[in-house]
């Protein structure tokens, strides 16, 4: 159904009038629309699609679309949730297209996929896509649709092999995995033909124009927002964060000539602007980003600010938020134990915490959200103990300022240094156990559902040999005994949820997403390895 939501969309660029010979294509979000328009990768590729003239470009969510194409010849989906493959393959069948590769013919379009959750790892998904897009889009996406106009008139086998020169263009079906036996260890990932590529290297855009909105309406999940990318990935490179290893390099959005621009185009059509980045206070010119949002024109901007570095948490920008009617302000701390953040690569002291807390007390802020983990690698008991000491200690230092410590357990991502750890099982123990000693402190202590995190980590590390599970589980539904039921099933076909999730993997065993290669090799990821467990009290995790 086309949906009126669409008129309460307030564009910051202009479609294009597609040609008559235009190649049809629908671009979904599997969720809904108020989720969907609020990802800054799906507004950027949309508005991409919709400027060329050679595309006539439909939208598709869950719950609303635009009219749809008869016969689309692409269809794309962009995938930042894990879990949302269970709404592509609803809106796969909404389509009438078969949900595996293997099983569409030349009538069907091509179904491609990109977004964080396929560039980090598809492979659990990669049976369902004819075509992933590795990396960031700004170059990719053109190079996609160009090579495509070369063969649009081609059979689907040439269309395939064609694609699959384009860098950055990974087709899973061209790829064959042995493995030692059907729920054993991977043996060896190669190409079909010696013409395609052994790796392929996911895309990185270099240049300093970011991202922002192409649209702001009511609807989106955050009402009116109009979203600037002011920092791509991170340089602080902790040794478990998909965020900065797979984003590297950190890259920054040009003052004068990207942020500027943005955030006076968007304030034209709204008084409400994000901030977005993985650590956006290190943008080498942010005091000076504050001074032009606090300029009295902009006295009715709402400003919102993603996590920033805790050490970057001055009065002077609490005092700026403060009065931009914020709140609150998120820091990721990690842990309360030193040890611990030399593990991970985390330049932070617990008087660099106090600090903000003061500072943000001080600025008129309300509250304070940090971010903590467990089930660390290396972590032990005192660790915990260290975390519980620092919250009592913020406390202390800034009474009245209202504490929040998120907790997460510890996830392996591809393309870090813990890729090789698997999820520590002492984890929901260690969650409770901080609830326990936070709550009597008045500290709101919200933890992440620990049976999440192991799914997180079933589909972060899995190979493609999940795809008949994926399948089985929505049926079963999505809770956690949904997917030991769905392992039940398929026992001896696959390998146990132990081994994708609870395993620490070797260095010398050859992992799912060997063949896509992201911005660091692994020699490099197994350097900071070592230098990681080198700060551990027994190095028995990893072979």
């Amino acid at each position: 159904m086309t949906s009126s939501v669409f008129n309460s969309e307030r564009l910051l660029f202009t479609p294009a009038t597609p040609q008559t010979d235009a190649i049809p294509v629908i671009f979904a979000f599997p969720n809904e629309y108020t989720v969907g328009i609020t990802s800054l990768g799906y507004q950027v590729v949309w508005a991409t699609l919709a400027m060329r003239d050679d595309l006539q470009v439909s939208r598709l969510f869950t719950d609303i679309h635009e009219q749809l194409p008869r016969e689309p010849e692409i269809l794309g989906f962009s995938m930042s949730w894990e879990l949302d493959y269970v709404n592509i393959f609803n809106l796969l069948e909404y389509l009438q297209i078969p949900l595996r590769a293997i099983s569409r013919t030349a009538n069907h379009p091509l179904v491609f996929g990109g977004g964080p959750v396929l560039t980090a790892n598809p492979e659990p998904f990669a049976d369902f896509f004819d075509v992933i897009l590795l990396g960031d889009g700004e170059n990719l996406l053109g190079d996609f649709i160009d090579a495509y106009k070369e063969v649009r008139n081609a059979d689907k086998e040439a269309q395939i092999k064609k694609l699959a020169h384009v860098p950055g263009i990974y087709i899973p079906s061209l790829y064959n995995i042995k493995y030692s036996s059907s729920d054993g260890e991977i043996l060896a990932i190669n190409p079909i033909y010696s013409e395609f590529p052994t790796v392929i290297q996911k895309q990185t855009y270099r240049g300093n124009t970011l991202s922002v909105s192409t649209a702001v309406t009511e609807k989106a999940a955050w009402e009116n927002i109009f979203m600037v990318e002011v920092v791509r990935s991170c340089p602080e490179m902790c040794r478990f964060c998909l965020a900065s290893y797979l984003t590297l390099p950190f890259r920054t959005a040009s003052f004068e000539n990207s942020l500027i621009p943005a955030i006076e185009q968007g304030l034209k059509v709204t008084n409400r602007l994000g901030l977005l980045g993985a650590s956006v206070t290190q943008h080498p010119e942010f005091s000076e980003l504050l001074d032009y949002i606090s300029q009295p024109k902009y006295d009715d901007v709402r400003l919102s600010v993603a996590s920033v570095r805790t050490n970057t948490v001055t009065e002077k920008l609490a005092a700026t938020l403060a009065k931009r009617d914020t709140r609150s302000l998120t820091i990721a701390i990690e842990s309360g134990s030193d040890k611990l953040r030399q593990i991970i690569n985390k330049k932070l002291y617990n008087d660099e915490i106090i600090q903000a807390a003061v500072n943000a007390k001080a600025g008129g802020l309300s509250s304070l959200k940090l971010y903590g983990m467990v089930g660390i690698p290396g972590e032990e008991t005192e660790d915990l103990d260290a975390t519980v000491a620092v919250m009592k200690a913020v406390r202390k230092a800034a009474p009245g300022l209202r504490l929040t410590l998120g907790c997460s357990t510890f996830v392996p991502k591809s393309h870090t240094p813990f890729q090789w750890f698997g999820v520590n099982k002492q984890s929901e123990k260690r969650l409770q156990f901080l609830q326990k000693q936070l709550k009597p402190q008045s500290i709101d202590f919200r933890p992440e559902s620990y049976n999440w995190s192991i799914i997180q980590a079933l589909l972060s590390r899995g190979d493609r040999r999940l795809s008949y599970l994926l399948e089985l589980t929505r049926d079963f539904g999505d809770s956690l005994g949904s997917y030991k039921r769905a392992f039940k099933e398929l026992k001896g076909k696959i390998p146990d949820l132990d081994y994708y999730v609870y395993s620490n993997w070797s260095t010398e065993q050859i992992l799912p997403w060997n063949h896509l290669q992201g911005p660091l090799p692994q020699s490099t990821l197994i350097k900071h390895l070592a230098e990681a467990m080198s700060h551990f009290r027994s190095a028995s995790q990893v072979k």
